[in-house]
């Protein structure tokens, strides 16, 4: 007599996949970033949009015209569309906040991984920690974008350069919690060599915890950009993004709210959408979460 086994086959992507997109608020924050994208990397290419172009400035009648069928956010004193210059300044700061997660990601996971299960390492990063952790994040960036001037990847490299050590830190936590656990303790005593604990023992039962730390740092990367743009520091004064068009137009707040209103709002459903996105995939990875 055969016996047969009732429980569906687990599959883990796939309950990720299942409880992902089982909640609405998801799915329709993942439509609307996706336009977001969309529009914010294909639409710069055909209009051409250049933050110096000051042809229309003495056209009066293309000046300051309010929202209409045919310029959807308004023009500015210059007579530039704002919805070309909006997904001109997005695709520059999305870009710089994904490359700058995916790096601090890539760096501190790795490290954090090894500092966790070396002794040897771990006072003098400890020690290293506690000397950047102590001085503000944004005075690091600050400085280093004025040392190494403006531009697209100085601040990339400005705003990474120590990031990755709270990254690496906070991994390095879960990975002493984990590395304690029985079967890891077991695994050790049997000699498995320590990069094969690390990849197939620890690595992947962080899953959860990486993507939070992601949905965390891609919101922050843009806020910092958007921040140091509108103080005029780290990118080139040719550069358009966000911060750059929020600072240009916060003196119109009053006279002609929509050109502040609109990059704000713009800015806003960006950040707000990756967040929620990153956390409801970091609660969908969690394996106890597919009971």
């Amino acid at each position: 007599m055969t016996e047969k086994i009732d429980t569906p086959k687990y599959s883990y992507w796939g309950s990720v996949a299942k409880q992902f997109f089982s909640k609405k608020v998801t799915i329709f924050m993942l439509i609307l970033i996706v336009a977001i994208l969309l529009l914010s990397f294909i639409q710069p290419m055909f209009s051409g949009y250049n933050l110096m172009d000051v042809a229309n400035v003495n056209d009066f009648s293309a000046r300051y015209n309010w929202p209409n069928a045919e310029f959807w956010f308004g023009t500015d004193a210059d007579g530039k569309s704002l919805f070309d210059a909006i997904w001109a300044g997005a695709r520059t700061s999305i870009s710089i906040g994904f490359i700058s997660t995916v790096i601090t990601t890539v760096i501190g996971v790795t490290i954090g991984a090894i500092w966790g299960n070396s002794k040897r390492i771990d006072r003098f990063m400890l020690e290293l920690y506690n000397i950047v952790s102590n001085v503000p994040m944004l005075l690091i960036i600050i400085v280093l974008s004025y040392t190494f001037g403006n531009g697209f990847w100085n601040l990339i490299f400005a705003m990474t350069v120590t990031t990755w050590l709270g990254t690496a830190y906070f991994i390095r936590v879960q990975v002493m919690i984990m590395r304690d656990r029985e079967y890891n303790i077991a695994s050790r005593t049997l000699g498995t060599p320590t990069g094969r604990m690390i990849t197939r023992n620890i690595l992947p039962y962080l899953t959860s915890v990486i993507v939070t730390q992601v949905s965390q740092l891609l919101p922050s990367f843009i806020s910092y950009e958007v921040f140091l743009s509108f103080l005029g520091v780290g990118l080139s004064p040719d550069v358009p993004s966000l911060g750059r068009l929020i600072s240009q137009y916060s003196p119109y707040m009053t006279s002609y709210p929509y050109l502040f209103w609109l990059p704000v709002l713009v800015l806003a459903l960006i950040t707000v959408s990756l967040y929620i996105i990153g956390q409801n995939l970091a609660d969908a990875s969690d394996p106890r979460t597919h009971m």
